[in-house]
């Protein structure tokens, strides 16, 4: 699997080990491929790759594997230039992997990319509408082609995973491998943290936003506004293995997604309450995000196919807390 040492991934091929697989995952140097090695020991090893676009950079790394996960891409609103920064990495890592496997994959039977529902939702929709997978994101890159480098950096982003999407499906289509296409597409992705970070600016977009609620630099107007759907990271997980060992998952999208938050939901789930390690979390007004109208996610399609169960909410949200917490305490050492 690509891309091993992120937020999701790490969770991915922990479940894949407890699933019973042997997992080789890229990463970028020796020290994040040791971390893991060490973390997790038994059934894993790395292969280091430097650069998603470099033509063929995937080749070693995709040899006498049975499937590949391809989770590497990046999440943030930071860049100088959209096409530079997001979408070149993007399309080009996803494209890269893809031509690996066929050029010397000749085990590889499907192949899983983590896209997003970035690549579904349209912003411009007003709500409440009801997303599905058969929804693709239009406006976003049309927003790229007609603003270029002052393209807002949401759209930017979102055009970066609806692109290397459309690209991986043309890929399939065009050169048609000997493997199959499954895209898992989550919305915000939240819960523990089990990869290597060594500071809070480290943090995943999504993680990063609710650390932002726990010390206080969200205000309580920003909180009580639509969040978007979320989705546990451990559900998404999973959702990776089943898309592996589901047979009649090949050449699908999946939506991967529990329910529609408010921040302040969030909020509501710690009751008000501070900690010694978190004395600031933002005030917001309990209640105040319910009822907020958005536009939903429907995740139906994972339960019936890939058979998910999902986490409740609450689950999520402490659990995410308690890992932060434990960062927090221990100054975000390495070795937790």
């Amino acid at each position: 699997m690509s891309g091993a040492s992120g937020f999701i991934a790490v969770h991915v091929v922990q479940h894949l080990l407890e699933a019973g697989y042997k997992v080789r995952g890229t990463v970028r140097s020796a020290e994040k491929g040791d971390y893991l090695k060490n973390k997790f020991a038994k059934d894993f090893d790395y292969v280091i790759v430097e650069d998603l676009e470099k033509e063929g950079g995937f080749d070693d790394a995709v040899k006498d594997v049975d499937a590949i996960l391809h989770t590497a891409s990046p999440f943030h609103f930071n860049f100088t230039d959209p096409y530079k920064d997001l979408v070149n990495p993007a399309v080009n890592g996803t494209v890269s992997i893809l031509k690996s496997a066929k050029k010397n994959g000749q085990k590889v039977q499907r192949v899983v990319i983590t896209s997003s529902f970035a690549s579904v939702v349209d912003s411009s929709i007003k709500p409440v509408y009801t997303f599905t997978e058969k929804d693709w994101n239009e406006y976003s890159p049309a927003q790229l082609k007609e603003k270029g480098k002052d393209v807002s950096a949401p759209d930017a982003y979102r055009a970066s995973k609806t692109l290397a999407e459309r690209a991986a499906w043309d890929f399939i289509e065009k050169e048609k491998p000997q493997f199959d296409l499954v895209t898992v597409n989550p919305p915000f992705v939240l819960g523990p943290v089990i990869h290597q970070i060594t500071k809070p600016e480290s943090l995943n977009t999504s993680v990063a936003a609710w650390y932002a609620c726990l010390t206080g630099k969200k205000t309580a107007d920003e909180v009580k506004g639509p969040a978007g759907s979320e989705v546990d990271v451990r559900d998404l997980a999973k959702a990776h293995v089943q898309a592996i060992a589901v047979e009649e998952a090949g050449n699908n999208r999946f939506a991967i997604t529990n329910q529609a938050f408010t921040w302040q939901q969030a909020l509501d789930v710690l009751d008000g309450q501070s900690s010694d390690v978190f004395p600031n979390v933002t005030k917001g007004q309990k209640g105040a995000g319910d009822n907020v109208k958005q536009n939903l996610y429907d995740g139906s399609k994972s339960k019936q196919v890939l058979k998910l169960e999902y986490h409740s909410f609450k689950d999520t949200i402490m659990d995410m807390t308690k890992s932060l917490a434990e960062r927090e305490q221990g100054k975000w050492s390495a070795d937790i």
